[in-house]
């Protein structure tokens, strides 16, 4: 193997240097210490579904056409999945130069596409996956044992940590069942739950300790079979506490003009939080059906009562969580004030994408802002959002962006029309209509930051080069240059400084295949057990 590319989902110099320190990660830390490392800035967004593809292609989202986990067709959705990102793979430039690949457990490669190698999928795919080759997953399942995409820290309830270590240490033992099959020259390897973990049980020192540690072991013995020429460890952003507030944009959006609302069930993905922890817990989602409970929680909310004014009265007596056990799943929708997507002049649709999406005359099915006067719609909404504070006088938003100054190329329609990041990533935003524009805490107490970290060491690499301005984009090309292959044109990375930079090369147009329905309840709980199918 002459390049090994490691994933290491969510982690950042913050979180490995008190594992470095205590000895949890010692073939990790090794990599570090033989090379040379550096922050690696991530793209907006800095979530997975977005930056994975990201760093695998070397294109930014405009390019590849995948902004958050859902992909929009007017206000319907659907989970992301690879069919819905519209450029090639490093591995399939790879195999058109003649070289072999193996890849485990990458988020957003279901349904793969042909290569000369092997490829199973990680994240938002469906459980046994078809993979490639076809069979391919039974036989390393016969040499393995059982392989699961999701870990144990994926499924609501309490996680065994022992099943959690053995999930991690399953993708090595992948990893180097296919790589003795195929003899690859290039292996990219991923670790979700370094990422997981801090989702579910961020305070819980033990849990990160058993995750990271299991994942070296892995680590370890991968390099100990594959003994690779080089290796090149990534992430795709970081992690850490969040100190700001829960940010409701949509009641904002509404109280400034923007957001209309509806008690219909039609909004979507706009979730209430009882409405949430039911989706978490495994329930089933939909429209509302005709029930009488749904019947009567749409009257009361057409009264005014609605599933948030409910909720404020039991939080403080403690039964919300009660009623959210027991409150059939469509009732509580059909007694939700959401946002009414067809009525709105503007909403946020996914809190992921870190934007705001106008509704267009032409361009969404119902959409009320007529073309001619996008501009000025668009900016009164950046003037609306660049002046959001928080309680304590401060800007919620660092910058406030019209979405041609942070992507480009022929998917940029599919964007929010303007960008919001959040000052520091300190503030977590919100979708929901609850009546309060803010809450004191985050909803979860780690998430996202923008660097993530780079680490690049052996004989195609300078040890001695700095990597301090690395960027998620520039990984495509180095890998590329690293196997002595010329980068796409169309990449907006460029080769990092550790490698010599190789010829540019126009390649062939990338041709789309029809796109592949995710259509995978048990996808959608996993995300929304991690909190990001919901209405925060």
């Amino acid at each position: 193997m002459q390049t090994l590319l490691l994933g290491l989902d969510g982690t950042c110099r913050s979180i490995l240097a008190p594992l470095f320190e205590d000895g949890v990660m010692p073939h990790v830390e090794a990599l570090f210490d033989d090379g040379t490392s550096g922050p690696l800035t991530s793209q907006l967004p800095p979530w997975t579904p977005s930056a994975w593809p990201s760093l695998y292609t070397g294109v930014n989202p405009g390019k590849h056409g995948v902004f958050g986990f859902l992909r929009f067709d007017g206000y319907e959705w659907d989970v992301v999945n690879r069919s819905d990102v519209e450029e090639f793979a490093l591995w399939e430039l790879l195999d058109r130069h003649g070289l072999t690949s193996v890849v485990v457990n990458v988020p957003v490669t279901h349904p793969a596409r042909e290569f000369d190698g092997a490829l199973l999928p990680g994240y938002i795919a469906p459980e046994n996956p078809a993979c490639h080759p076809e069979g391919i997953l039974g036989e390393v399942e016969d040499a393995v044992g059982d392989y699961d995409v999701y870990s144990p820290l994926d499924r609501p309830g309490e996680t065994d940590l022992d099943e959690a270590a053995a999930h991690a240490r399953s993708r090595g033992e992948a990893f180097c069942f296919l790589a003795d099959r195929y003899d690859p020259d290039f292996g990219f390897l991923e670790f979700q739950q370094t990422d997981s973990v801090f989702h579910v049980r961020p305070e819980d020192d033990e849990a990160v300790r058993r995750v990271y540690g299991a994942v070296d072991d892995a680590v370890g013995r991968v390099l100990d079979q594959c003994d690779p020429d080089n290796v090149l460890v990534v992430s795709d952003h970081g992690m850490g506490e969040y100190d700001g507030y829960d940010v409701r944009l949509n009641e904002y959006l509404r109280e400034t003009g923007f957001v209309e609302s509806t008690t219909e069930g039609t909004g979507m993905p706009s979730w209430d939080a009882i409405a949430r922890n039911q989706l978490q817990d495994g329930a089933d989602g939909g429209q509302p059906s005709p029930g009488a409970a749904e019947r009567l929680a749409a009257t009361a909310s057409k009264l005014g009562v609605t599933s948030q004014r409910i909720q404020a009265v039991l939080e403080p007596l403690g039964l919300a969580e009660f009623v959210a056990r027991h409150a059939p799943t469509d009732a509580v929708r059909a007694g939700t004030e959401q946002v009414d997507f067809h009525a709105s002049r503007a909403f946020v649709r996914d809190r992921i994408e870190l934007g705001v999406r106008l509704n267009v005359a032409g361009r969404e099915p119902d959409g009320v802002v007529p073309s001619g006067d996008y501009d000025d719609h668009r900016d009164e909404l950046i003037d609306a959002l660049g002046s959001l504070a928080t309680p304590d006088g401060d800007p919620v938003f660092e910058d406030v962006l019209p979405r041609e100054d942070v992507f480009s190329g022929p998917y940029v329609e599919r964007a929010p029309d303007v960008v919001t990041v959040p000052t520091d990533f300190e503030h977590t935003l919100n979708v929901s209509l609850l009546g309060e524009l803010f809450d004191d805490e985050p909803f979860e107490p780690w998430n996202h930051k923008r660097d993530g970290i780079v680490a690049a060491t052996g004989e195609a690499f300078d040890e001695t080069a700095s990597l301090a301005d690395a960027h998620l984009f520039d990984v495509a090309p180095t890998v590329l240059t690293s196997l002595g292959i010329p980068r796409s044109d169309r990449m907006d990375g460029e080769p990092l400084p550790v490698v010599d930079e190789t010829p540019v090369r126009r390649y062939p147009e990338f041709e789309a295949r029809d796109r592949t329905d995710t259509d995978d309840e048990a996808v959608e709980e996993r995300l929304a057990h991690l909190g990001y199918l919901s209405g925060e």
